[in-house]
């Protein structure tokens, strides 16, 4: 080399980075043409690592801190470079920094539906949301087996990978933490600490620290959570059968109440079925009303009893039961019913009167 291309060739004295935005985890020195003075200096911050890379190999790595580069401080590029320890002029090599800061609020959460076994309702198809934080801890291998030589590797080219590593093991953190599904909306950080520790082993070989894990919400598909209200209602009741009888009666007024505002009755044997439907629902509601006052005011009860008895349907008349039946008499010979329905319609009306 001439001394004149010696001149023009530009050294660098001074190698560091301030990170110009939000998302960069690792980010290659720009050196061109250029190459490193022996002796400059290496400026890492707190929140960063620094790599040397040699020819495809990684060399030597940096934590925060400024450091004089030098053989001393180089061993595993001086070995590779067969530098002996006189060594003082400007040498080539890739520097890549690394981002070392927490990224937090890092989104998850299923798209569809994914399946898990439960102790109490077996098989059951579960949402999940929530978010996430991660760093890079080794930053060897994360430049090995992530960014590589690329110049810049940012959050949101990472982003679709750690999301789908967290959806594959929430089945797996809710099978360790063995919390039944009913219990995991109350135990949510059990639930996360469950997902945390299936699933950090799997960012460690890239190289990364998942830091928290959160979850925001747990819900079933529309469908089973139906079955799950009345699997709650019914074991509400327990034993009791007057407390069921209740239940059902408190969940058919709202039905029965939209048929009759739209009208309907359902014709003749919606007439015969409201019959008794009325009559028992009057029952259990003059039931709970003198229990619920018996306690507090004896006298108060007797009057309120009194009150639901006269305010109570009345039985059908044996002129109405009469007239059902001819109904239903012709119905049969239409053939609209059987001789069995029929007799089976007749025998429960004259049961009435």
């Amino acid at each position: 080399m001439g001394l004149m291309d010696f001149i023009k060739k530009q050294f660098i004295d001074i190698l560091q980075w301030t990170e110009a935005g939000d998302g960069v985890l690792a980010w290659r020195y720009p050196m061109q043409d250029m190459e490193i003075q022996y002796g400059g200096q290496l400026v890492v911050r707190e929140s960063q690592m620094a790599v040397f890379v040699n020819e495809g190999k990684v060399a030597d790595v940096f934590g925060p801190g400024t450091h004089k580069l030098t053989t001393q401080t180089l061993p595993v590029l001086t070995y590779l470079k067969n530098w002996d320890k006189l060594f003082e002029s400007p040498f080539k090599s890739d520097v890549y920094f690394f981002s070392t800061r927490q990224q937090i609020d890092q989104r998850w959460g299923t798209a569809q539906p994914i399946t898990i076994r439960d102790k109490d309702f077996g098989a059951v198809r579960l949402r999940a949301f929530g978010n996430y934080a991660f760093r890079i801890s080794d930053p060897k291998a994360f430049h090995t087996e992530i960014s590589g030589t690329r110049e810049t590797y940012t959050v949101a080219d990472l982003e679709g990978q750690l999301r789908g590593m967290m959806l594959q093991h929430i089945a797996d953190g809710v099978a360790q933490s063995g919390i039944p599904f009913l219990d995991l909306a109350a135990n949510q950080v059990e639930f996360a600490k469950a997902v945390e520790g299936a699933t950090a082993p799997y960012f460690e070989k890239l190289g990364l620290k998942l830091e928290a894990v959160t979850v925001q919400s747990v819900s079933l598909p529309e469908e089973l959570q139906k079955i799950l209200d009345q699997k709650i209602g019914m074991g509400m009741v327990g034993n009791d059968m007057g407390k069921f009888m209740q239940y059902q009666t408190a969940q058919a007024i709202p039905e029965m109440a939209k048929g009759v505002a739209q009208g309907g009755g359902g014709g003749v044997m919606g007439d015969a079925m409201g019959l008794g439907a009325g009559v028992a629902m009057g029952q259990v509601l003059a039931q709970q009303m003198s229990a619920g006052l018996a306690g507090a005011n004896p006298a108060a009860a007797q009057a309120a009893a009194a009150a639901a008895a006269a305010a109570a349907p009345k039985p059908p008349s044996s002129e109405d039961v009469i007239a059902l039946i001819e109904k239903l008499g012709d119905l049969k010979a239409k053939g609209i019913l059987s001789d069995e329905e029929f007799a089976a319609k007749k025998a429960e009306l004259l049961a009435k009167l």
